[in-house]
């Protein structure tokens, strides 16, 4: 086999990898195999689907077309189906990228250092799922430079042996120069340095594509109107709930754009999702998004505290359902969809119910973890839903998501990766504050980004959250939450459903307060991809049990 550079690539088109895996079980371990190299020069940027390195003959650079490619009348190609074809011209394209290629490496000091003399250079184009004639051709490319259907078992011999490597008047590479073409097309950059966060966004990348992927769920579901998605931390609820909010906003072809209510309790929540549809097109955009409480005042409700528990779990609630019965058709919602719902009480469906154009037939999509249920309100929407499970953790890496399984309401299934182990710092109480401080310190010190670390309190507000909300109120607040040149202080009730990279949690309490189990649960689950835990092991155990407590390495 050949050497594959890099040893296992992404590719586009299935197309791509047939080819190159082919090209790598035929050709002799002393050639090498490029895939997906690009280019820029001074002109443009150019893209190789695969560069051949062959001792003895040459470098062929390859173009792959895949599906239906044809030639018309006129000598243009074609690619595609019969009713959406598109005009490609592959020929060109591996031509540039040849010129584009050579260029590059001989313009390398190390290639000119040595006195290397210029090399045999080739470009092909090869359609794997497309037969061409025998005598097909045009003055660009000669049959011998077309490899189809037909020729792919002998693919590899064919481009060592092409006629533009045999009748060049260039020297032959040998297996030195095949290396230093290797090392000169992988780069050179000195003085570059481990960075926690490439990793991270690699895991980042793989968790976007599975929550993706877990959008089928609501195609699959689309004609149910009344629906509970339930799932544990990092199950994607959240990604769900906007994708669903987008679609139902958008309409389709056979189902009219819908006028859609996006609610749920926190306000750094809801500040996140209305910078997400800020960058979406505005038809995508629901009709209201935001806090239960902020629906209310968009009806005419007064602003209220959200500490005076009176008003907020008795009088806003019943204001709210009288304004809800007063509105006009133009300002009610065709569906309502809720995100961490356990946090709404009885008395706050009951308005949003009301809301709805459609009290009987109108959607009502409820997203909702009961572990993550850290107020004392025990609300269940009035209605019955189809319940949906979704039992797959797709956002924290497994070493997270192991410490806090104990705590989840399901057993998930782990698939966000690996990451660094979960760090445990023994302190007490009082000093929790301080030693989380200088776990804050040694997290930038090993690379993370100020803006991706948060440091997150299960007691008494960090002094640095208080200074701020203090300063900036609630709103200014929660916009220092994407500050990306500072680290995020907060406290595990105010960040459901939000995360970041690495978080210090910081359990400054003596004993296990009130939901102590579900506090945890959600503050363990915030990071993604670094978590260092800081508190009394006693407060650990009695909190999160002695399954947490072993998996924490106590």
């Amino acid at each position: 086999m050949a050497r594959a550079v890099p040893e296992d690539p992404q590719f586009q088109t299935e197309s791509e990898r047939e080819v190159w895996e082919r090209l790598v079980r035929s050709l002799p371990e002393e050639c090498v195999v490029l895939a997906g190299l690009r280019i820029t020069d001074e002109g443009k940027d150019h893209e190789a689907d695969a560069i051949v390195l062959i001792p003895g003959a040459g470098v062929v650079v390859v173009e792959v077309k895949g599906g239906s490619v044809w030639v018309d009348d006129a000598g243009e190609w074609w690619q595609g189906s019969g009713s959406r074809p598109r005009r490609v011209d592959p020929v060109s394209q591996a031509r540039s990228t040849k010129y584009a290629i050579r260029t590059y490496i001989e313009r390398d000091p190390r290639w000119r250092d040595s006195s290397h003399s210029r090399i045999r250079y080739a470009h092909a184009v090869v359609v794997p799922y497309s037969d061409f004639p025998g005598d097909a051709e045009s003055p660009d490319c000669p049959r011998w430079l077309l490899h189809d259907r037909g020729d792919q078992a002998q693919l590899a011999q064919r481009l060592s042996a092409m006629p533009q490597l045999e009748a060049s008047n260039n020297r032959k590479p040998d297996v030195d120069d095949i290396d230093l073409i290797v090392e000169i097309l992988t780069g050179r950059f000195a003085g570059t340095a481990f960075d926690p966060s490439a990793e991270a966004d690699e895991r980042e990348s793989a968790a976007d594509r599975l929550t993706a992927e877990q959008a089928i769920l609501l195609k699959v579901t689309r004609l149910l109107r009344r629906v509970e998605v339930r799932g544990g931390a990092g199950s994607g609820k959240t990604v769900l709930a906007l994708t669903q909010a987008k679609e139902l906003s958008r309409g389709s072809s056979d189902r009219p754009a819908e006028r859609v209510a996006l609610v749920c309790y926190s306000i750094g929540l809801a500040e996140w999702w209305k910078r997400y549809f800020d960058t979406v097109p505005r038809r995508q955009r629901p009709a209201f998004v935001g806090t239960f409480h902020e629906l209310g005042m968009s009806w005419g409700a007064p602003e209220g505290d959200r500490i005076d528990s009176a008003f907020w779990e008795e009088e806003l609630p019943a204001l709210m359902a009288d304004l809800a019965a007063g509105l006009d058709p133009g300002h009610r919602f065709d569906s309502v969809i809720v995100d961490e719902a356990q946090d709404f009480a009885d008395a706050w469906w009951t308005p949003l119910m009301k809301a709805l154009r459609d009290e009987e037939q109108g959607g009502l999509y409820v997203y909702s973890d009961e572990n993550q249920r850290i107020f004392q309100r025990f609300g269940r929407p009035p209605v019955e839903l189809v319940p949906l499970v979704l039992d797959h953790n797709l956002r924290n890496t497994r070493q997270i998501a192991q410490v806090f399984g104990p705590l989840a309401p399901m057993r998930m299934h782990l698939r966000g990766g690996d990451g660094p182990e979960v760090t445990f710092v023994p302190s007490s109480g009082d000093a929790a504050i301080d030693t989380a401080d200088e776990q804050v310190d040694a997290l930038l010190d090993e690379g993370w980004h100020p803006g991706h670390v948060a440091m997150l309190t299960t007691g008494k507000r960090h002094p640095e959250q208080a200074e701020r909300q203090a300063r900036l109120d609630q709103r200014g607040y929660w916009a220092t939450y994407w500050d990306e040149e500072d680290v995020f202080y907060g406290h595990v009730l105010g960040c459901k459903g939000l995360e970041r990279r690495a978080v210090v949690l910081c359990l400054n309490e003596s004993e296990p307060q009130v939901r102590a189990k579900e506090r945890l649960y959600v503050g363990l689950s915030r990071a993604t991809d670094r978590l260092v835990v800081v508190g009394d092991p006693e407060v650990v155990r009695g909190m999160g049990g002695p399954d947490v407590a072993r998996r924490l390495g106590l």
